[in-house]
């Protein structure tokens, strides 16, 4: 990091790897500079999924996974949106009811594909590829694009400098923006222990 920094003093690290906190801390950048794909494919395969069980494109698809990536994330289903319609009025007018079983399906689909994905071949490596090539074009056009990134955050859910994925804004400055998303009680609970979760990961590492 130090001889990147000697010939780009202003560069935006996208790490591929978690927690984001370590490289932000190594790094010496500041922490709207440091960024790592967190949610974005979790985000992604919410979409998707949703999307394949209502009939519609994933990408009129507004849904959000929240927190670490991995079994503590948070699928945000209150403020899931296709259009402007809520999933109760989309699954309506489309007669797609989305109960408890669906929920419980779409829900494993997000959080245990990735293992599937890692036993069957090893990594996922197209996914990843994929999601940073598509972060690095939205730093270099800065496009303001809006996606759950881990970035060191004063408070997230009352804990303190954590970095867990929540809805921001991107472009070429980096992190311009982070967004507070309106949640249910139980997802609002679900953020916090998340976070305190990754909170506690870091503070258990020798830095």
């Amino acid at each position: 990091m130090g001889e990147v920094l000697r010939v780009a003093p202003n560069v935006i690290l996208v790490a591929a790897a978690n927690p984001v906190d370590t490289a932000t801390r190594v790094s010496g950048l500041p922490a709207s500079r440091v960024i790592s794909s967190g949610t974005i494919l979790d985000t992604a395969r919410f979409r998707t999924l949703l999307g394949r069980h209502l009939g519609v494109s994933p990408f009129s698809v507004h849904s959000y996974v929240l927190g670490e990536h991995g079994d503590n994330e948070v699928l945000a289903w209150s403020n899931a949106r296709v259009d402007s319609l809520t999933l109760d009025q989309i699954s309506a007018q489309v007669n797609m009811p989305i109960d408890d079983e669906v929920r419980a399906r779409i829900d494993d689909g997000v959080r245990k594909v990735a293992y599937k994905i890692i036993n069957g071949k090893g990594a996922i490596y197209y996914g990843i590829g994929g999601g940073l090539a598509r972060l690095v074009e939205v730093i270099g056009r800065n496009q303001h694009a809006v996606f759950t990134l881990p970035s060191v955050t004063e408070n997230v859910e009352g804990v303190r400098d954590v970095a867990v994925s929540v809805p921001r804004v991107l472009g070429s400055d980096g992190v311009t923006a982070t967004l507070t998303p309106v949640l249910a009680r139980e997802e609002h609970e679900a953020l916090a222990k998340s976070a305190q979760m990754m909170r506690e990961q870091v503070e258990s590492l020798d830095l």
